[in-house]
């Protein structure tokens, strides 16, 4: 068989070649059919085959990390215009125009309510070819987008033409189908709790919006929002300065302030472009109102400044949510931080219990540039970890088929499979798999900001903790905080098992065995809904475990006795099987001991101040005698020392 350097190499370039110039997917096969052409060897076209497989999964992976580039460049591309831009229909046509180009549709259009017409009419479009399209007018409560004023949400329709969820009127009809639009998506421009506008897309064949793209929508309508809010601003200073010469000092001063609000809300944006974390915005915001900013995320944690009483905010939230702006609660400013309608977490302002509208303002445009720094981080730690999940999935399907290849491809993912890791099985406590996707999105939320990978395997959700260096996880107090905090993220109780500590991808594999059959005794047990080990679970860990650590069992149940027995050279240990084995009789014990039944009584006494009142309750009784017994068969020939298999030590002595 030909050296794979001698055969293979020329097509292994070929394939690298075609991953750097951004090839078209099918050229990749041309790869293995030119070899096959060749009369290449079986060895030399299996190694291409992989090759090429391996090929289009880093090419796939490299086309949708160039897509969420593109988005991301865009979102920054918009901030910029709304920086660089004081004109308003520069800034609503730059909107539109990033909104068709981050859906990727053929046109957008932006509407605005006319009050003294009593209709609604086209602001800005962009990409559309029919005069009679652009020339549109909907009386309210019209069209889909009549809906989405009314309900002040976004709605979405892959085919407007057969929808029945609106009101069709025919000249709406007429101008869709003039411009030929089939799939329409609709978001508001909300201000203050009130619907002040529409942004659209829309293609012109069958198309379904996903949630992502409906909250970068969204948040485009945010920032058309503010620049109306903005615009409308400048032109009420505007109009006060010419009606008002009297009250020219009132004039400058509302002037100044909405300044101050274009200049803060251009930091932000200069924080944003700048690629600036959530706590940075959170420490200008700070300094432009001079007071103290805490943001927190959608479960009260803090992201940026010191904790806030997040059960004490849940009611303002809900009004801040509802609003559509920042509320007073006591002596704090509360806003909700949305992306369309998923809250994202909460900003509290402290130290400025009055807030003029200017500020207030600010306080809100702050929060909507928190949430699409959020957004953001979540869209990319969501890419992150499809990818890593992939990697699991086919460590948890086949670790035995190349342990060294998955360790490599988890290196180049940024996850060192060779180090420890804690393995945790979650399910659903129902124990069906309705609910598994909202518990994988926990899942994904609660290993957020750490190095840890989740995944859907079989009927349960796999995590991958990592364990930090020079410390070791208890499992079992790892597994029952994960079931708290994902019954909280996930909102239902989740039943967690967590394997022993494992490195490498046979290990892994078989923590992860271990957890699953641990998640099944939770649930037999009428435990569903916790979180356990197999360690912890009394003898059952040791049934369950594959590792069956007799040694550790037994040291655990009857460690103080026999740790006893060798310091005082006493036979609590031999004493105590006596007893179970007579089936509880002090009296058949002392027999059996050849002693006084007051010397048995004295011993079980001392049993009971070392392993505590219930020890001959029916559970721990259970646990012992099984104890006793693993001791008993575990230990060594006459002769060969002490350890954990004798009794303690040597002596027949009588004293407790």
């Amino acid at each position: 068989m030909n050296h794979p350097d001698e055969s293979a190499a020329p097509a292994l370039r070929r394939l690298l070649d075609l991953l750097a110039t951004g090839a078209a997917t099918e050229d990749f096969a041309e790869v293995l059919a030119d070899a096959r052409r060749r009369g290449a060897s079986a060895g030399v076209l299996a190694e291409i085959d992989d090759a090429t497989w391996q090929a289009l999964r880093v090419h796939r992976t490299l086309r949708q990390h160039r897509r969420r580039e593109a988005e991301l460049t865009a979102l920054f591309d918009t901030a910029g215009d709304l920086a660089a831009s004081r004109d308003l229909d520069a800034v609503l046509q730059a909107i539109v125009r990033r909104g068709r180009m981050l859906l990727g549709t053929d046109t957008a259009y932006l509407t605005l309510p006319d009050e003294a017409a009593g209709d609604t009419y086209m602001r800005v479009t962009d990409g559309s070819v029919s005069v009679l399209f652009q020339t549109l007018r909907l009386s309210l409560g019209d069209g889909l987008g009549g809906l989405v004023a009314q309900t002040a949400r976004p709605y979405a329709t892959p085919d407007y033409r057969t929808d029945e969820r609106f009101h069709h009127t025919g000249t709406i009809d007429a101008g869709v189908l003039d411009e030929g639009l089939v799939a329409i998506i609709g978001v508001p421009l909300l201000l203050g709790g009130e619907v002040i506008g529409v942004l659209f897309a829309a293609d012109r064949t069958p198309r379904a919006f996903s949630p992502d793209e409906v909250a970068l929508l969204c948040t485009l309508a945010a920032h058309a929002a503010i620049a109306l809010d903005t615009a409308k601003s400048l032109a009420d200073t505007r109009a006060a300065l010419a009606e008002l010469n009297a009250a020219n000092g009132l004039v400058r001063a509302h002037s100044a302030a909405v300044q101050r609000a274009e200049q803060a809300h251009d930091r932000l944006t200069d924080l944003v472009l700048r690629g600036a974390e959530v706590p940075d915005v959170a420490a200008a915001v700070a300094h432009l109102l001079d007071g103290e900013i805490t943001v927190l995320d959608a479960e009260g944690e803090p992201l940026a400044g010191r904790p806030a009483p997040g059960a004490e905010l849940v009611g303002a939230v809900a009004a801040s949510r509802a609003e559509g702006r920042s509320v007073r609660h006591g002596a704090l400013w509360v806003c909700a931080v949305l992306a369309g309608h998923d809250t994202l977490g909460t900003m509290v302002l402290r130290g400025r219990p009055d807030l003029d509208d200017a500020d207030r303002r600010l306080f809100e445009r702050a929060s909507v540039v928190t949430a699409l720094l959020l957004l953001l981080r979540r869209s990319v730690a969501e890419t992150e970890n499809r990818v890593r999940g992939e990697l699991l999935t086919d460590l948890l399907t086949a670790p035995e088929r190349d342990p060294a290849g998955l360790t490599a491809r988890g290196r180049r993912l940024g996850v060192d499979l060779a180090r420890p890791h804690l393995v945790l099985v979650a399910e659903p406590a129902d124990g069906t798999g309705d609910h598994r996707g909202r518990l994988a999105g926990a899942a994904r939320r609660y290993l957020f900001g750490s190095r840890g990978v989740s995944a859907e395997h079989g009927e349960a959700v796999v995590l991958l903790v990592p364990v930090a260096p020079g410390t070791t996880d208890d499992p079992e107090e790892t597994a029952r905080q994960a079931a708290e905090r994902l019954a909280r993220l996930a909102g239902f109780p989740a039943t967690v098992g967590a394997g022993r500590e494992a490195a490498g991808p046979a290990a892994l594999a078989a923590s992860y065995a271990e957890g699953l059959r641990c998640v099944r005794a939770l649930r037999v047990l009428g435990r569903a809904g916790q979180g356990a080990s197999s360690r912890t679970l009394g003898f059952l860990g040791v049934l369950l475990g594959d590792g069956h650590d007799v040694d550790g069992f037994v040291g655990a149940t009857l460690g103080p006795l026999l740790a006893y027995d060798a310091r005082r050279g006493t036979e609590l240990v031999r004493t105590l099987r006596a007893y179970f084995d007579c089936g509880g009789s002090l009296t058949r014990a002392k027999d059996d001991l050849h002693v006084h039944v007051n010397t048995v009584v004295q011993r079980l006494d001392r049993v009971e101040a070392l392993l505590g009142p219930d020890w001959n309750r029916p559970e721990r009784s259970l646990e012992l005698q099984l104890a006793l017994r693993l001791q008993l068969l575990s230990a060594p020939g006459p002769g060969s020392g002490s350890g954990l298999g004798s009794d303690g030590g040597p002596g027949s002595g009588s004293g407790s």
